[in-house]
């Protein structure tokens, strides 16, 4: 019995080719997997941080007791009627609201900041349901900064038989939410805000929606996190905006 080396060979050669292609199927896909995790996880790892002036805003005071839990922020004020749910902007950090919720809780409702999974209140848009089975408060309101308050719209249009009114800072909704009162926030200098889909969006709203316009307020300074990308600069302070913020959503809460 003879063996032919150049035929034993090539066979190993075929194999051995058949085999890189196959490897080559599966390795392309996984490094392609692998680059669309690491870009993900890059994206969300850079976010807007909450300055000095709003972690200072977690202190506790005589008027306001600030409880820190893994899911929220609580302000918790003289109001016994009224609580708050507030979802961050995209990318920001929860504790940048601070200084603003705490206005809010000094007089007019309890205040929970919710913290969202990976800064992005798409990925926790019903840890409201949380909040309202575990509290007991008569009236209840939801809002949110940017897509924050898209977030929370969202929320609120399935759940009319609990929520009472929508806050939006600088936002809009993309559900139906006509049936609620609704209160709407934003700048002059707002260059952040999508007008069209705001203007789209009037279609979503009860026709007595009040709509209150910041002479001057920009973006950025519903919370305390610093300057935004794309945003212009405010031509009032960032304690000038949100003084007129609060009182808005106070008399909003309270008729």
């Amino acid at each position: 019995m003879s063996f032919d080396f150049k035929d034993l060979k090539g066979r190993f050669s075929m194999k051995s080719t058949a085999m890189n292609k196959r490897k080559r199927r599966w390795i392309i896909p996984v490094v392609i997997i692998a680059a669309a995790v690491a870009v993900f996880f890059i994206y969300f790892a850079v976010y807007y941080h909450a300055d000095d002036t709003a972690l200072s805003a977690l202190e506790s005071s005589e008027n306001v007791k600030v409880s820190v839990s893994d899911d929220t922020y609580f302000f918790d004020g003289p109001s016994k009627e009224n609580a708050f749910i507030f979802y961050p902007g995209a990318k920001v950090e929860a504790a940048a609201y601070a200084p603003l919720m705490r206005d809010i809780a000094e007089k007019d409702a309890d205040v929970f900041i919710v913290k969202m999974p990976l800064n992005f209140a798409f990925f926790g848009s019903g840890r409201a349901e949380d909040i309202i089975n575990s509290n007991d408060y008569e009236n209840w309101f939801i809002g949110g900064h940017s897509l924050g308050g898209v977030a929370a719209s969202g929320y609120a249009s399935s759940h009319t038989d609990v929520i009472d009114g929508v806050v939006l800072c600088a936002s809009y909704s993309s559900d139906n939410i006509s049936s609620l009162k609704v209160l709407s926030l934003y700048g002059t200098n707002d260059s952040v805000l999508n007008r069209e889909k705001y203007e789209e969006s009037r279609k979503y709203m009860p026709e007595d929606m009040t709509e209150v316009i910041l002479e001057g307020g920009n973006h950025a300074q519903f919370g305390n996190y610093g300057e935004q990308d794309g945003d212009s600069p405010a031509d009032i302070t960032a304690g000038e905006q949100q003084a007129a913020v609060a009182e808005a959503i106070g008399e909003f809460i309270s008729r």
